[in-house]
């Protein structure tokens, strides 16, 4: 159905209230939308052939935004960024902190303050990986599990194992 005239016939309103009038669709399997679109009708039909309205889209640009498109840019190392971990801000992140600090002293031009920027990023990076590390291997150290010789080629239960 290449040429489907399904949006042609109606609105996607009117043939939910036909699908539910002739019985396809329960009342209880209505779309969630169905009951907020009848309680706030649009002001216009949706149809397939109005015209889009003319609305000019205003730019919204932040101050920070040019200098994380910069930072982008010329930054050559990638970080991986967790999305679901609010605890730790991104490089990006930490980057437009660490030169808004500088810009605010005042004491040197973008350029200088762009790049001492990302110095003290480097710099804030390395610390962070190196004190990931350290935890990691205090946690691997704590975590051995013990290995007995004479059991190799065995089955061994996991209960076994830490019971002695």
């Amino acid at each position: 159905m290449a040429n489907s005239r399904l949006e042609k016939i109606g609105t996607i309103i009117t043939r939910t209230q036909g699908l539910l009038k002739s019985g396809a669709m329960k009342f209880d399997e209505r779309p969630l939308w169905y009951d907020v679109v009848k309680a706030f009708p649009p002001h216009e039909e949706p149809r397939y052939d109005r015209p889009a309205p003319r609305v000019d889209v205003r730019p919204i640009f932040y101050q920070e935004d040019t200098i994380r498109a910069k930072f982008h840019k010329t930054s050559k190392a990638t970080y991986a960024v967790n999305l679901a971990d609010f605890s730790n801000r991104t490089a990006s992140q930490q980057f437009i902190d660490i030169h808004r600090d500088l810009s605010t002293q005042g004491a040197l031009d973008d350029e200088k303050v762009f790049e001492a920027a990302l110095d003290l990023l480097e710099e804030k990076m390395r610390q962070q990986r190196e004190k990931r590390a350290a935890t990691t291997e205090v946690a691997e150290e704590s975590v051995k599990i013990p290995v007995v010789k004479e059991d190799v080629g065995k089955t061994v239960k996991l209960q076994d194992i830490f019971s002695e």
